[in-house]
């Protein structure tokens, strides 16, 4: 893992595209390569990334223009809402 913010974002760059393209476009996320980054980067986070329902739920919530694929800027909206979502947790298990 990364300690500075330059690495921070060459990871999550990296992580996009370690799943993209396998199917379809090199540029976006389809279904499939959704659901198995959910699965395997950030299972311990999500509940039920192996559900079909909630990898929907996810893809519906993530893909903006409603083209059916989830390209990176979408993809980064995620990582940041789950990344506040850390952080209040954390905030407020401290307090």
């Amino acid at each position: 893992m990364s300690a500075n913010l330059k690495g921070a974002m060459v990871d999550l760059i990296d992580v996009f595209h370690k799943y993209s393209g396998k199917e379809g476009d090199k540029y976006t996320l389809t279904k499939l390569e959704l659901k198995n980054l959910l699965k395997n980067e950030l299972g311990e986070f999500l509940e039920g990334p192996n559900d079909a329902c909630v990898v929907e739920k996810i893809m519906r919530e993530l893909d903006d223009n409603k083209d059916g694929v989830v390209d990176f800027q979408e993809f980064v909206g995620l990582v940041a809402a789950l990344t506040v979502a850390c952080n209040e947790f954390f905030k407020s298990d401290s307090s």
